[in-house]
């Protein structure tokens, strides 16, 4: 096989700086397979791994390239938890079930992790996350979770003022921090493009450039693309937010967002240190948030600016340095030589929306902006219910979703409308 060309991906500091790695070929004929996969994300390739490895004839179907989506172009920050709040998904389902689903997102950051070093994958992985306070409602908020966490989750999570945070981070924006030793941040392309790699061993055939046009479902469900065809027992629909009119149910529970991320001209090992002395990934908590971390080669990666009118801001390398240099003054005259920007899927309630459609079709969506951790725990999860053990999968498939108001025609202008009050209250409160 040839060797990939990094263009094929969307332009951006992962793609040049990713791991070579095979094209696959684009599917031409029938197949047949046990397991039939939608998406060659961190999802889809995640249950693929794990089917396969089960000993289970796996097919994955690619429009675009392994890790084209969200999953190789995020900001690269491995979390516990989920794009809600656990006292949210506590109020959904429970606090019992509540704590179940976050142990499970512990097992997606160890998941992680574990696969790295199980495969030899070059993931700039780094240790460390904060999640920082800016205002002194911040604070309260953050304390307020840290207790929570300690007392309903038996998880401890450390409490920095901000003496203790500037020793860190020498931000004057920040004024207190949450910081976890166990999550951290990684290159999210090369962390895709190296479980493609595994999976591919484990047995699982990849064909890329490959749309999938129609499902037929019924007891031997089908996908369909313009030269090909895939028959299986069971299909996985893991597209996400880039996925449209193959399951119209589940279109109407998520909403595409673009996110954007820039990388920096490269700083200097020692200035890029002095910006995040202990290497750790940083994301303050108002809801229209910035992210930021180093990366190997000691750029500075931004990212922020969600638009949710499916539109691109203006001006938006402007836009991203002006928000840099409100978190590092000392960065003033710092270009940003990439940015570069993508959509992630979130459902109404920022919740994990997985489950399946009748007897054996699966999906997974909803990960909200938070799912470098969470898409490989859902892979792992279908995977199971794949196989006969449905016990964590209906865990899930038990957080209510409601479709997005206002129907095609207007649940757009809403979002941006309820978006824009959330951005007012960053600003003022």
């Amino acid at each position: 096989m040839s060797v990939r060309n990094p263009s094929a991906h969307v332009d951006s500091w992962y793609s040049r700086t990713a791991a070579p790695a095979p094209e696959h070929p684009r599917l031409q004929g029938r197949e047949t397979a046990d397991v039939v996969v939608l998406g060659a994300g961190l999802t889809g390739l995640s249950a693929a791994l794990e089917l396969a490895q089960a000993g289970l004839k796996v097919i994955v179907l690619e429009a675009r390239r392994v890790g084209w989506g969200a999953s190789g172009r995020n900001g690269g920050q491995v979390i516990f938890g989920y794009g809600c709040d656990q006292s949210k998904i506590a109020a959904l389902v429970g606090i019992e079930d509540s704590r179940r689903l976050f142990d499970w997102s512990l097992e997606g950051v160890r998941l992680v992790r574990e696969r790295i070093a199980a495969h030899g994958i070059d993931a700039h992985w780094r240790d460390g996350h904060a999640h920082a306070a800016i205002k002194p409602r911040h604070i309260d908020e953050l304390r307020a979770w840290q207790r929570d966490l300690a007392e309903n989750y038996g998880y401890d999570v450390a409490w920095w003022d901000r003496e203790r945070l500037q020793a860190e981070l020498p931000s004057p924006r920040y004024i207190g921090a949450l910081y976890d030793p166990q999550s951290g941040h990684l290159h999210p392309l090369n962390y895709t493009l190296g479980l493609a790699r595994a999976a591919v061993a484990a047995g699982v055939r990849i064909f890329e450039n490959t749309e999938v046009t129609r499902l037929d479902r019924g007891a031997k469900p089908m996908l369909r693309c313009a030269q090909g065809e895939v028959q299986a027992d069971f299909v996985v629909l893991a597209g996400n937010a880039l996925v449209h009119g193959i399951a119209p149910e589940l279109d109407s529970r998520i909403m595409p967002v673009g996110t954007y991320v820039g990388a920096t001209e490269p700083l200097g090992e020692t200035r890029a240190r002095d910006l995040i002395r202990n290497g750790m990934a940083v994301a303050d908590i108002n809801w229209a948030l910035d992210y930021f971390r180093l990366s190997a080669d000691h750029r500075l990666l931004f990212g922020g600016r969600a638009s949710y009118s499916t539109l691109p801001p203006p001006d938006l390398p402007g836009t991203m340095t002006r928000r840099m240099t409100r978190v590092f003054p000392q960065l003033r005259g710092v270009k940003f030589e990439d940015v570069w920007g993508g959509y992630v899927d979130i459902s109404l309630n920022r919740a994990p929306h997985w489950g399946r459609l009748g007897d054996n079709v699966y999906f997974a969506q909803g990960f909200s902006g938070h799912g470098v951790a969470a898409t490989g725990l859902a892979g792992r999860v279908i995977a199971e219910a794949i196989r006969g053990q449905a016990g964590r999968l209906d865990a899930y498939a038990k957080i209510p979703h409601r479709p997005f108001p206002g129907g095609r025609a207007l649940r757009t202008p809403l979002l941006v409308a309820a978006m824009a009050w959330f951005k007012l209250r960053d600003a003022l409160w």
